[in-house]
């Protein structure tokens, strides 16, 4: 009963909401494509928490389960080229399933295709954030999903569970809401064990991601693996995440009434910045810097910043604003952060104090090479 009632307080304060619907959801069978009465079904659901004044960010797959069905192809296609192909079919098709299924509820709808580097770009990110902002500000529902058609490695190694989380903190969402074809996360594999038991709350996530596992199905690129990923990338941000099964009739409307749906996944309470969030999970690193034990010792203990003299080495070709992660001398990741110079004005200073480095590069931006304000700590 406690539970039940923190779970209700929880959705109560959930105004901005982002919902990730898989392929495993919207796809029937190989040969039948999209459960085309599954998108009236969710514009339903959704209507009835939009009346309740709150906000809906859908992120949604389907586009290469659509394309497949389009082209009549009876396998799953495996070569980027194909995928980029067939996904380029089913995208229109999608879109226009959304159209008619939310237009029927008077809910206007809006299309936004992403790539990794739409997102770990800051300059993007902030554009791609103002863009979605607005949209929510004309009450239209963005309908996002990876660009598929231009995005190789995306396609091959992403996924739309990954990029549900990252929308989280570019939305600034209250709520993450993962509808697959499971109930929840159990406590083992529920179509092998028929004892499986169903987990209705999780506060410690870390725990159980090395447990998980599964690769995808005929459509999809992720397990709960990948779920559970994002449900820590988000709980990283404050903010809780529900995965819940997306074929249950008005799943929903059942969770916003505050019914015991799914696996209730906790925020952590030491919640990351949304700048710090995209440090660490959404930004790409551009190359690397190895410090010294002091060093090491100075940001992982003191909470300090990275002077110059902490640095023994770097790896890649990075300039100044780029994202870059910080090793220790045995080569293992200590944190990233966004470094205040260059690789190659890094090489001049390394090992140096701060007082010296004026006189090594003829000019001096900072002390710190990383500041603590733009350092996540891993």
């Amino acid at each position: 009963m406690e539970f039940l009632m923190n779970r209700k307080k929880i959705i109560k304060k959930a105004r901005r909401i982002v919902i990730k619907i898989g392929s495993a959801v919207l796809a029937g069978d190989l040969h039948s494509g999209v459960d085309e009465s599954l998108f009236s079904n969710l514009a339903k659901d959704i209507s009835h928490i939009i009346k309740d004044k709150r906000k809906v960010i859908l992120v949604s797959s389907g586009a290469i389960a659509i394309g497949m069905k389009r082209l009549g192809l009876k396998e799953k296609v495996k070569s980027i080229p194909e995928k980029q192909a067939v996904a380029a079919v089913g995208q229109g098709s999608l879109m226009a399933l959304y159209d008619r299924a939310f237009g029927t509820e008077k809910i206007k709808v809006a299309q936004v295709l992403l790539t990794h580097n739409d997102l770990s770009d800051r300059q993007r990110f902030l554009n791609a954030k103002n863009t979605l902002q607005t949209l929510l500000k004309y009450d239209a529902i963005p309908i996002i999903n990876e660009n598929d058609t231009v995005a190789v490695d995306e396609i091959k190694f992403g996924d739309n569970d990954h990029l549900s989380a990252l929308v989280t903190n570019l939305v600034e969402a209250d709520m993450l809401i993962i509808l697959t074809d499971i109930d929840g996360l159990y406590n083992k594999d529920p179509k092998r064990y028929r004892d499986a038991e169903l987990i209705p709350v999780v506060d410690d996530i870390d725990k159980f991601i090395s447990a998980a596992g599964g690769a995808g199905g005929i459509y999809g690129t992720g397990g709960m693996q990948t779920k559970l990923e994002a449900a820590k990338k988000a709980a990283h941000f404050g903010v809780p995440t529900i995965i819940a099964n997306g074929r249950e009739k008005s799943v929903l409307k059942k969770i916003f009434s505050g019914q015991d749906m799914g696996t209730l996944f906790l925020p952590l309470e030491d919640r990351l910045t949304s700048r710090k969030h995209w440090i660490a999970f959404t930004a790409r690193p551009a190359g690397s810097i190895t410090v010294d034990d002091g060093a090491r010792n100075a940001l992982l203990k003191k909470g300090k910043s990275l002077l110059p003299s902490g640095i023994k080495g770097m790896e890649g070709e990075f300039d100044s604003g780029d994202v870059v992660k910080c090793t220790g001398p045995d080569g293992s990741e200590i944190g990233r952060g966004i470094v205040n110079y260059s690789s190659n004005e890094l090489k001049k200073i390394k090992g140096l104090k701060t007082s010296e480095i004026e006189k090594a590069l003829g000019y001096k931006y900072f002390d710190e090479v990383i500041h603590r304000d733009n350092l996540v700590i891993r």
